[in-house]
């Protein structure tokens, strides 16, 4: 149990970096963006089929997520 948690954090981490760089945003403002459009709890409900995918497609999806969540970016 410990390992998974371990993993979804590390994910979560080098995800919300991604994010941050694909759309010119610091780390935390990454998080607040994604944390306030609902991208984090999106992340965290399918944790298990977003791990295997790309961080590209992921930034993508996640971003078309938030826009339709009311989102900017």
């Amino acid at each position: 149990m410990a390992e998974e948690t371990r993993n979804k954090a590390e994910y979560f981490i080098a995800f919300i970096n991604e994010f941050g760089k694909a759309n010119h945003l610091s780390d935390i403002q990454a998080y607040r963006y994604l944390n306030r459009y609902k991208g984090v709890e999106m992340i965290d409900r399918f944790y298990d089929v977003a791990h295997t995918q790309s961080f590209r497609d992921m930034v993508t999806d996640v971003a078309a997520y938030c826009r339709r969540q009311g989102g900017g970016l």
